[in-house]
Parts: C-alpha cells; sequence; structure tokens
C-alpha cells in the first residue's frame, strides 16, 4: 500500500481523499494557493506545500508545480481528485516519469478517451452504441453549420476537451447558431485551452446514465452499477441517485455491460466512469441508450455509488494504484438501497444563479459533522469505511468561518442520503424525503446557496415518480415558491428572537417580560421591517424557522434560505447591482471577456452589451431598455470587482417613459 499521498486538488474532493489516506494509515500533503493558505484541506493534512497565486491556472493546473511539491515532501503517489489536472495525460505521463504513482488511469487511457469525438470513433468499433451527430475535423463555421443544418434541431455544441457543462450549448434554431458555437468555442479555450467541437442530436426526452467502471492492472474490470444525473442546470449536474429511477434488470444488464467493454477497449485501471445519454420518452430500454463519453477519473457523484454498494472508492483507487487487484470481484458486488446527492452550490437562485462570494459567517448542515466529514464522535458515529449509524452523509470543504472564494467551482458540500432495508420504491422515498428534509434546513449566510431551490425540485409530483430527465429543472423549476427576500420570512420570528435576545437595557428599550405587544423596528439585507407581537413565541413559527442567535443579530431559516435580523439601532444598507439610470454594474467579482459595443452605439432592449466571466462561468449583461451606450469603462480581459460600474445607457426615452411602455 501506497505510504504517503499528494493530493493535487482542493475543497470537497481533498478532504475526501484525505478521510480515506488517514483511516488506511497513509500519510497525506495537500497543496494549496494563496486564496486557500487557510482552507479546510490545509487543516486537515499531515503536510501542506504552497504553489502559487489564486488563479488555477497559475496554482492548481501548473503541473511542474505540484510534482516538485510531491518530491520536497516525500510523498510516493499523487491523486489527481476531479477536475484541473485529472484527465490531462501529459501531467500524469510526468509523473510517472518523475518515479511517482499516479492515482488514475494510465495516460495511454486518458489520450483514447480524453477527446470526445475520437473516443465515440473507438466506441463504436468496440460495438457500444453511440449518439447520431458529426465527429469530424473540418472545424469551419461554415461545415459545422451544414452539418447542424443536416443533424436538424434542435442540436448540441460540445467541446472535445470539455466537462462539467462547459463547453456546451443547446441550438434550438439554425439562426442562433453562429453565436452559439463562438460562445461554445470561447469557453472550451478558456476552459481547456482546446476549442474543438463536436455535434450531437438533442435527444428531446433525455436521461443521463451513468456507469462506475473499476479496473486494476491485472486486466479485471468490473462495473458498481448505474447513477443517474438527469437533473441539471446548464448541462451541470445537480442531484445525482443511485440506482437509476425504472431501471430494470435487463436494461441494467445492457448498459452496464456496454460500459465493462468500454473500459476494456482502452485496458482501462483505476476508477472511471461511462457516460449514456438515453431516450426515455418510452422508459428506460436496452435499445434507446448511446455513448456520450468517458471521464477517466473519480466523479463528483461517486458518493450515491458508495452507499448502494458499501464500498470506499476511493480506497479502490489507492489500492489499484499500489498494483493490488481488485477488492471484490463483479459477482460479489450488490445494490443494497438507495442513495440520492445533493450539490450545494453557492449561487443564488433569485439572481439567475449568479455565484455568491464572502466568508461563510453561518455554515450549519442538519446532521453534519463539526469537522472533518462524516464522523462525530460525540454523536456516536463511527468511521468504518463508509459504514455509518447516520443516513446522511455531508462531504465538504468548508466550516463555518471559512471563505469562499471567486477563484473556484462554487460547490461547497454535498448532502447524500442513503435509505435500505425497504422495497425499492421505498428506499428512494425515504432517501429523498431526508434529503428533502436536510435541505429546508441548511443554515449558510450571507453567502446565498441553492438549498431551497432543490428542496422544491425534490418535492415536485413527476421527481417523486421518478420522471426524471436533463429538460427537468426548465420545465418543473418553482422558482416563485423561492424565498428570495427577507421579508418572506416570517418577521414574528426575527422579533421574538430578537426580544428574547436582549434585555430591557437592550437597543430597543424593551422588557423581555412585559405583557404589552411589542413592537421591533428590525433590517435585514438592507429592508427595514417591522413586527408587533405579544412576547412569547409562535408553536406554529418554530416548527418551519430555526433560529440561530449571532453575537450582533439572530439568523433566521426557513425552507432551506437564511437571512441575519439587526435591530434596528444597527442599520445596514442594502446594495443592488442592477442597472440604475442605465448604470451596468458587474453582479460579482470577475473578469470581462469580451466587449461586444463601443461608445457611442445605439442599443436595444436585451442586447449583449459585455461578458463577465466568474467562477468558470459566463454572464452576460444586457441593455436594460433602448438606448445609447454613454460610457463604456469595461475592457475585455480586465479584473472587476463587484459593483463596478461597467457601462451606462442613457434611454432612447427617459427611464419613466421606457417603464411605462414595458407595463404596456
Amino acid at each position: 500500500m501506497i505510504k504517503s499521498l499528494l493530493i493535487a486538488n482542493r475543497g470537497e474532493i481533498a478532504c475526501r481523499v484525505i478521510r480515506t489516506a488517514r483511516r488506511l494509515g497513509v500519510r497525506t500533503v495537500a497543496v494549496y494557493s494563496d486564496a486557500d493558505a487557510k482552507a479546510l484541506h490545509v487543516r486537515m493534512a499531515d503536510e501542506a506545500v504552497h504553489i502559487g497565486p489564486s488563479p488555477a491556472r497559475e496554482s492548481y493546473l501548473v503541473g511542474d508545480r505540484i510534482i516538485e511539491a510531491a518530491k520536497a515532501s516525500g510523498a510516493e503517489a499523487i491523486h489527481p481528485g476531479y477536475g484541473f489536472l485529472s484527465e490531462n495525460a501529459d501531467f500524469a505521463q510526468a509523473v510517472i516519469d518523475a518515479g511517482l504513482i499516479w492515482v488514475g488511469p494510465k495516460p495511454a487511457s486518458i489520450r483514447a478517451m480524453g477527446l470526445k469525438d475520437a473516443a465515440k470513433t473507438l466506441m463504436a468499433e468496440a460495438g457500444v452504441p453511440v449518439t447520431p451527430g458529426y465527429l469530424g475535423k473540418d472545424q469551419s463555421p461554415k461545415r459545422l453549420k451544414k452539418e447542424a443544418d443536416a443533424i436538424g434541431y434542435p442540436v448540441l455544441i460540445k467541446a472535445v476537451a470539455g466537462g462539467g457543462g462547459k463547453g456546451m450549448r443547446k441550438v434550438d434554431r439554425a439562426a442562433d447558431f453562429d453565436d452559439a458555437l463562438e460562445s461554445c468555442k470561447r469557453e472550451a479555450a478558456s476552459s481547456f485551452g482546446n476549442d474543438i467541437v463536436l455535434l450531437e442530436k438533442w435527444i428531446e426526452s433525455p436521461r443521463h446514465i451513468e456507469v462506475q467502471v473499476f479496473g486494476d492492472s491485472h486486466g479485471n474490470v468490473v462495473h458498481l452499477f448505474e447513477r443517474d444525473c438527469s437533473l441539471q442546470r446548464r448541462h451541470q449536474k445537480v442531484i445525482e441517485e443511485a440506482p437509476a429511477p425504472g431501471m430494470d434488470a435487463e436494461t441494467r444488464e445492457a448498459v452496464c455491460g456496454a460500459a465493462v467493454r468500454a473500459a476494456q477497449a482502452v485496458n482501462y485501471e483505476n476508477a472511471g466512469t461511462i457516460e449514456f445519454i438515453a431516450d426515455a420518452s418510452d422508459g428506460l430500454k436496452p435499445d434507446r441508450i448511446w455513448f456520450m463519453e468517458m471521464n477517466t477519473r473519480l466523479q463528483v457523484e461517486h458518493p450515491v455509488t458508495e452507499e448502494i454498494t458499501g464500498q470506499d472508492l476511493v480506497e479502490w483507487q489507492l489500492r489499484v494504484a499500489s498494483g493490488e487487484t481488485l477488492p471484490k470481484a463483479q459477482d460479489e458486488l450488490t445494490i443494497t438501497g438507495h442513495a440520492i446527492e445533493a450539490r450545494l452550490y453557492a449561487e443564488d437562485p433569485a439572481t439567475g444563479f449568479l455565484p455568491s462570494v464572502g466568508p461563510l459567517e453561518l455554515f450549519r448542515i442538519p446532521y453534519a459533522p463539526r469537522r472533518h466529514g462524516w464522523y462525530d464522535e460525540a454523536r456516536g458515529w463511527r468511521e468504518s469505511g463508509i459504514i455509518r449509524e447516520e443516513p446522511v452523509r455531508i462531504d465538504t470543504g468548508y466550516e463555518e468561518g471559512d471563505e469562499v472564494s471567486p477563484f473556484y467551482d462554487p460547490m461547497i458540500a454535498k448532502i447524500i442520503a442513503h435509505s435500505q432495508g425497504h422495497s425499492p420504491r421505498d428506499d428512494r422515498d425515504f432517501a429523498w424525503i431526508l434529503l428533502n428534509k436536510v435541505l429546508n434546513e441548511v443554515q449558510i449566510w450571507p453567502v446565498k446557496q441553492n438549498a431551497g431551490f432543490m428542496a422544491n425540485l425534490l418535492q415536485t409530483p413527476a421527481f417523486v415518480r421518478g420522471r426524471v430527465h436533463t429538460n427537468f429543472i426548465e420545465e418543473h423549476g418553482e422558482f416563485d415558491r423561492l424565498i428570495t427576500e427577507p421579508d418572506s420570512i416570517d418577521s414574528n420570528v426575527a422579533a421574538q428572537a430578537l426580544v428574547k435576545r436582549f434585555d430591557q437595557t437592550g437597543p430597543l428599550g424593551f422588557r423581555v417580560n412585559a405583557p404589552m405587544h411589542n413592537d421591533v423596528r428590525m433590517r435585514a439585507d438592507g429592508k427595514a421591517i417591522s413586527s408587533s407581537f405579544e412576547p412569547q413565541f409562535s408553536p406554529t413559527a418554530e416548527q418551519y424557522a430555526s433560529v440561530v442567535e449571532g453575537h450582533d443579530g439572530i439568523y433566521v431559516s426557513m425552507f432551506g434560505t437564511t437571512f441575519k435580523f439587526l435591530v434596528d439601532e444597527v442599520r445596514g444598507t442594502g446594495t443592488t447591482h442592477g442597472a440604475h439610470d442605465g448604470e451596468i454594474e458587474a453582479p460579482m467579482p470577475g473578469k470581462v471577456t469580451a466587449v461586444e459595443v463601443s461608445n457611442g452605439e445605439k442599443v436595444a432592449k436585451g442586447q449583449r452589451l459585455l461578458t463577465l466571466e466568474a467562477m468558470k462561468m459566463e454572464h452576460a449583461l444586457t441593455a436594460p431598455f433602448d438606448g445609447t451606450v454613454a460610457e463604456l469603462n469595461a475592457v475585455a480581459g480586465a479584473q472587476v470587482t463587484e459593483g463596478t460600474v461597467l457601462a451606462k445607457v442613457e434611454p432612447t426615452s427617459s427611464p419613466a417613459q421606457a417603464g411605462a411602455q414595458d407595463s404596456a
């Protein structure tokens, strides 16, 4: 077994690998950028090495520095986690050439499956069904447009080196193709250094089914069954579950068998995932599932597979990398129960899921241990592989007091619920009910997050029946049910908590035990809120709201959303980042990647003015009304802070007239 391991990653996955390594007695080495100097993975590891500035391209993506860190720290092996350099064949080869152990597949396998067009050709030759599309080398916009027209709309443009939803665009009409292609190629070049794309026919009722595979250096390859990852937003997975709802034995045998053949075709070693797209218009059928791509690494959603199989996949990775055979043969692997995972992202559903960054002044998830993953001795949890007495698992790279950085992926935690011992349908029902309960009780402030949004998704009748597909969020996203403003929180709950916190000498001059009504003036997110109530807590309110006391106010959480309430004497000021009289402000820190207008240019309402990139996603800033660009401060390539005025549009008519026209 490997004795010392460097984890070439950060955040949740680095913490996840460290936990298993620690249980196996393996010494761990973390690497960190400037932004991560105080991060949880740094605090957890036995040793940590600084590798550069905050931007990933200057730290986590610099392979030479990571190899130097491994040598300097005496690490025997490097685990890449997911993302960053995990699927970089050149880096894998460099690790091996440096005399270190690479905890992953052979570089040749990564290369074979790394480019989606070549991988599809290889899979077709191996008898694995692939989706119809265009895989040609001619990348001229004219040829790509011609092929898209021939395939028929809607069509999917996909970066051949892509992953994680980056470099993908669905195009519904021929008129939109050129703009979508340009945006896709620009994002692909920025994220992967490769702007080559392929085209696929868009399947109207698609299910995203993927199969966990594992190979060793002794020629053994097994699958650990399937996962359903259909609940996606902008091609980014949000909720995953295993096994896939509605998967019968015949279809499972077909898709898992195809996955094993795919892995065998490239002599695969270590952890990998074969991703399929299924036409679920008539349920899951063996002849309606096609190969999409292979991810030659551990997946973000691997915990649901661990939960239903009882296997620790990181342990498997370390054992295989050490030269051992697979811990289990195919006939020794079984499915037990049902597991569902929700990805908790630092993003604001109320603003179109813009990233949200900053300190985690409050960060509490029900059933989550206070430190390091799922182990908490005080609650009687036990750490033995992944076997636990507590049915909810929290994988995170943060603790209360840490800070969410604008430089990296916005995922702050994964919440995994597992149920077993019932019927397959009941296990799934128990799992989603438990997960829904936890999501509704998430307490995070001031960073915005998507717990309430995911809880709403879980409660939709279609999800309950297992009728999920990749367009599910667009069709069922219940945005109007989200709590987006502090006055949507029960103000009496907040007011009574404030009354309880302060005595008669407190800033409002009231007595806690006074028999009269209390009139409380509060402020939350810059909004003044008043409440009048009798001085006792409402039993009804306490059933659906939770209160946490802070040093200068209180936090009230309802349905996965939290706001901080301050007494009126401690005033807050709100700041908005919309279009004030035509001013276009940066809604978050980021980089200007494109400026598409010039000073003095006439623009139409909704026209894209410029593009801002933050947390690896592009965000278009558009004109609020018809008018003329009167001021332009944005420069392509510039880093900007939140609230920076990037442009100003003077309306053709007055703002009041424009508003009247809009309402008309």
